[in-house]
């Protein structure tokens, strides 16, 4: 600028201490730097006390709200004065108000997720609209499922909550700005809502445990950072300098697009809004109005020279607005120190193959962790009472049977039974046999609803199916109607996750962490939080299987807290993958039939050439020769643990017992004695004080354990007929091993050798009701883990994919990293409202089938030209986990181990060595937390059409499979005080030094997969850097960008830089 012209004036008029903000600092100090700028700072006593017409005069005004700031008096300086305006000031007003901001986006068509308001005009005002339930809120005929969030309608109120649905454990989650390390915390206890305000209701959108924050400085340019969010266990991650860590990641056109929208909406040239990524969609959330980047020196010049672009072109357009080809404050500019977290790893891979191998993915399929065994009671029930509760939840149909699972219903049915069930046994000697016995059931299922005092975390549910009817008279009119005279009742509960389990399963998390990701170790947590570590972990429909899931993921991330919100955040359902037997529940009947005939018949097992050298060939392999003699024997000692428990169950004492029971009246309401199975998710350690009373472990009473033993000697064998049923066997073994561990402290005498008894029976029957032979294993293992490997499949394809298109960039796309025809990641939860008008689902509602799914992923990716800090941005590494069941395991297992005895693939070698299949044949249980694990690896030293490119790594863990009576296991004595079995290390599928191919595994799986094309298309969002080149700032503000309608569809402009990167990140005007 030449000397006699006079500089452009920029008033600053903001409170101080945002004025003096760092990130304000940086970028003012580099538009002083260009030299055509004066900068004027009015201050807060100008702003608060002076009138505006002594403000001082300027040509460009920075001015946004803050608190204490006067809007109004702003605004009148504007009206006065007449200068360019960063930001409006008019549209400031809306951005206290969320309601307004949802109504905004929506009017200039920025997704937001479903939402309803709740406006009161005083405290505690009933609103007709608004009806809450134990699961669910209900405003204007809409229903919000728990998970969802509530937001006060006051912008400035920073007080969010999230409540979480009764299967996950309940409570709520209170969101609040930082204090400290801190930035939300977990109330187990909270279930209502809060009605002394107003607030908007939306839907819980699960992100992964990932926010991203988006920072706009005019139409065209967008720079998104992302952090852990709040909601997974609200500790704020921090460097060794004490700032929160965030690192930058690539924005989607359609996000690119959606800032453009927000800056339009609400007139803010350098704007924050907080953006929301769930199963492929993105939304937005909130709109904060001025929002800078902290510590990026490389934003600091992008948003600079922006200004310096806006501010020449709205008062010196005849000015040269070319950015100089060297930034003036480039040869002053610090050096950024190395950011990250305080663990820090190293990215390389060293591996027996050597140096140039990277691991590329990690894919494990778990089994649960400890539980409690599970139970079920059947008893026929005429009681009007009962008959009547069935009518009222399944519409009055007389035929249709009911289920009972939410905490309103279960209610009913606990209100009904303790009318029903007398305080005292009856004495009378008229009771027949069948009337005791029916209320004896009718208590049981009085004790299991008690259990806790109220129904949150429910692990109880209730079938009524009409048996009989009869026709009476219609109560109004003539005529005769139909009623249903006699019922089904089947309460199924126990299965629970306990302590045991959830230790269990975050140290195997923790070991994951540490030992599964080569060259990382702790740095996986770096991998994690620097958004090159894709990680999804998918659970079955079954509470301790997600609750196992959750815990896990506590150990591999190192999070904080309650399980609920790591659940809920982190944790997605699939039950058509991971649940369910239906399939092959035929062949599993005959086999179980097969195995019936060998061990009772005593027929000798069948003998052919070679099976000394492979005796896992034979029917019913692993069957102990004496098993016909080991069953009467399991039987009688059944029978005597019986009686034992029957003595204890008698001299509890009853009167406690009733006067706890009686005081739960409400299904909020906690007794003082009571055991909370909700709580129980939060438990890490033993409940000492009930050890030391002599009581069961866990939630356990005396009656319900004595109920558990007598079903199981009545199930096991029926003396009037003399018939022993096998498949009670594991059931018999699952307490026995249970009761050693966890009840020991009862010295139930003979119990040590029923348990030896029962594993002897159970290492040949549970194997073999998967298949007697291995052809039968292979056939009913492909039926169960079907769609699991075929999605297995689809994990390892995308990864070759996305780490050959690493490894050969494709010159002149700004798209995705992947081949528009790569599969991505089916999920099973929708985001949208359902047929009712509903938002989310009910709980305990089954995961969507196949067809219903959509076949989308959400991606963070690091952006590289941001990350400065990061050894090596471009690396990737996609981790799947999946948390199932026991069947699930033995059939995944199954078609591993037999694969290439299909006929399809006759001739071919098997994918696990002989040594493996030997040791597999001798470890025939795979116990709680056992892992089936695949590592896939990259030598980036070989052709990329090398089939030796992706090499597959293949492992297994027994679990916790050592005996409770093992005097020299590996448990140290604390392990066995708290009641928890160490889980077994991996052991190799594959001989050492083998080289299993990619293609090799692919082909010898294929067969027993789903095929990819019978899953959903896919929907992958196209992802662009948030950057942007010097040479493309010229174009940054050639239009106005509130001027013409916003278009549809926007176009990545072509080309990339010198390292492969997109060279632009504007949306096109």
């Amino acid at each position: 600028m030449d000397e006699g012209e006079g500089k452009i004036t920029i008033g600053v008029c903001v409170m101080e201490k945002k004025a003096v903000s760092a990130p304000m600092e940086q970028i003012l100090d580099r538009l002083r730097s260009f030299g055509e700028f004066e900068i004027i700072y009015f201050g807060d006593k100008v702003i608060l006390e002076e009138p505006v017409e002594r403000w001082p005069i300027c040509d460009c005004l920075i001015a946004f709200y803050s608190t204490g700031y006067p809007l109004k008096k702003a605004e009148n300086y504007v009206a006065l004065r007449r200068p360019y305006l960063v930001n409006e000031l008019e549209p400031q007003y809306l951005l206290h108000d969320r309601s307004k901001v949802y109504e905004r986006l929506k009017m200039y068509g920025v997704p937001v997720p479903n939402y309803a308001i709740v406006s009161r005009e005083y405290p505690d005002q009933e609103l007709d609209y608004f009806v809450e339930q134990d699961d669910f809120v209900e405003v204007h005929g809409t229903r919000f499922y728990k998970p969802f969030v509530e937001k006060p309608i006051d912008g400035d109120d920073h007080s969010i909550m999230i409540y979480y649905p009764s299967y996950a454990g309940g409570g709520m989650k209170e969101l609040f700005r930082k204090v400290g390390n801190r930035s939300s915390e977990f109330h187990p206890d909270v279930r209502t809502v809060r009605r002394e305000g107003s607030y908007i209701y939306e839907e819980f959108m699960p992100t992964g445990g990932t926010d991203v924050k988006v920072y706009t400085v005019g139409a065209g340019y967008a720079h998104a950072e992302a952090r852990k969010s709040p909601v997974v266990d609200g500790v704020v991650m921090r460097n060794p300098d004490g700032k929160e860590v965030r690192y930058p990641v690539l924005l989607t056109p359609t996000e690119k697009q959606m800032a453009r929208d927000v800056y339009r909406a609400f007139r803010q040239a350098v704007c924050g809004f907080d953006l929301l990524r769930c199963e492929g969609r993105s939304y937005v959330c909130d709109v904060n109005g001025w929002s800078f980047v902290k510590n990026s020196h490389k934003y600091y010049d992008d948003a600079a020279c922006i200004l310096w672009k806006m501010f020449l072109d709205a008062k010196a357009p005849h000015l040269s607005s070319t950015v100089p080809p060297n930034l003036p404050w480039k040869v002053n500019e610090p050096i950024q120190p190395p950011g990250g977290i305080t663990r820090q790893g190293s990215s390389g891979i060293i591996t027996a193959f050597g140096q140039s191998e990277e691991l590329r993915c990690v894919i494990a399929v778990v089994r649960h962790g400890d539980r409690t065994p599970k139970q079920k009671v059947k008893l026929k029930v005429t009681e009007e009472k009962l008959l009547n509760l069935m009518l009222k939840y399944n519409g009055g149909k007389p035929r249709a049977e009911t289920k009972l699972k939410s905490a309103v219903q279960l209610q009913d049915l606990l209100d009904a039974t303790r009318i029903l069930v007398p305080r005292t046994r009856s004495g009378r000697e008229s009771d027949s046999d069948a009337e005791l016995e029916h209320a004896e059931k009718l208590r049981q299922v009085k004790a299991v609803l008690e259990e806790g005092g109220h129904f949150s975390g429910i692990y109880r549910k209730v079938q009524l199916k009409p048996l009989k009817w009869v026709n009476v008279p219609k109560k109004i009119g003539g005529g005769e109607e139909e009623r249903p005279a006699e019922a089904l009742m089947v309460l199924k509960y126990g299965g629970v996750l306990t302590h045991a389990g959830r230790k269990q399963a975050e140290e195997l998390g923790r070991y994951f962490r540490n030992n599964m990701y080569p060259g990382e170790g702790p740095g996986l947590l770096r991998l994690h939080s620097t958004y090159r570590h894709d990680l999804k972990i998918y659970s079955s429909d079954e509470g301790r299987v997600q609750m196992s899931a959750a815990a896990f993921a506590k150990g591999l991330l190192d999070l904080e807290g309650e399980l609920t919100p790591i659940l809920i955040s982190l944790v997605s359902k699939d039950s058509s993958m991971l649940d369910g037997l239906e399939d092959s529940s035929v062949e599993m009947d005959e086999a179980k039939a097969r195995l019936q005939e060998i061990i009772i018949s005593k027929a000798k097992l069948e003998d052919s050439n070679g099976c000394l050298e492979a005796p896992w060939m034979v029917d019913g392999a692993g069957v102990p020769s004496n098993a016909s003699e080991l069953l009467p024997k399991m039987a009688k000692l059944t029978k005597d643990i019986t009686e034992q428990v029957m003595l204890l169950a008698d001299n509890e004492d009853e009167k406690v017992a009733t006067s706890n029971a009686y005081a739960a009246e409400s299904p909020h309401e906690n007794t003082k004695n009571s055991y909370d199975q909700a709580k129980a998710f939060g438990k890490t350690k033993i409940d000492a004080a009930r050890i030391a009373a002599g009581l069961p472990c866990g939630s356990e009473s005396f009656l319900l354990m004595f109920a558990r033993w007598k079903k199981l000697e009545r199930d096991l064998y029926n003396e009037r007929k003399d018939r022993f049923d096998i498949t009670q066997i594991p059931d018999v073994y699952d307490s026995c091993k249970y009761d050693l561990l966890h009840n020991s402290h009862l010295n139930l005498e003979g119990l040590a050798e029923l348990f030896e008894v029962a594993q002897l029976l159970a290492d040949g029957v549970i194997p073999n009701e998967y298949g007697i032979n291995p052809k039968q294993k292979l056939s009913i293992g492909s039926k169960i883990a079907r769609r699991l490997l075929g999605k297995i499949l689809i994990d390892l394809r995308n990864t070759q994919e996305e780490a050959l298109s690493v490894a050969e960039p494709k010159s002149g796309q700004n798209e995705a990293p992947f081949d528009s025809k790569t599969i991505t990641e089916p999920t099973t939860q929708k985001r949208s409202h359902n047929n009712n008008g509903d938002v989310g689902r009910p709980s305990g509602e089954n995961s969507m089938g196949q067809d219903d799914e959509e076949d989308k992923e959400t991606k963070y990716r690091l952006d590289p030209k941001y990350a400065n800090d990061v050894k090596s941005p471009e690396r990737q590494v996609r981790t799947r986990l999946y948390f199932t069941s026991e069947s699930h395991i033995h059939s995944l297992m199954n078609v591993l181990r037999y694969c290439n005895l299909d006929e399809s693939l006759h001739g071919e070698e098997g994918l696990v060595s002989q040594n493996a299949l030997e040791k597999l044949f001798k470890t025939r249980e795979l116990d709680y937390m056992s892992y089936i694990g695949l590592r896939m690896f990259e030598n980036t030293e070989v052709p990329i059409e090398d089939p030796k490119r992706f090499r597959i790594e293949m492992t297994f863990s027994r679990g916790a499979d050592l005996s409770p009576l093992e005097k020299n296991n590996m448990a140290s004595p604390s392990h066995l005080q708290d009641h928890i079995l160490p889980i077994m290390g991996p052991e190799r599928l594959q001989e050492a030094g083998s080289y299993l191919t990619l293609n090799k595994f692919e082909k010898m799986i294929r067969p027993f997969a789903m095929p990819a094309e019978d899953f959903p298309p896919p929907a992958m969002p196209q992802p662009f850097t948030g950057y942007f080149s010097k040479g493309m700032i010229e174009r940054l503000s050639k239009a106005d960008p509130f001027g013409g309608p916003a278009k549809k569809k926007i176009k990545p402009k072509p080309g990339t830089t010198s390292e492969g990167q997109p060279s632009d990140a504007m949306i096109e005007s």
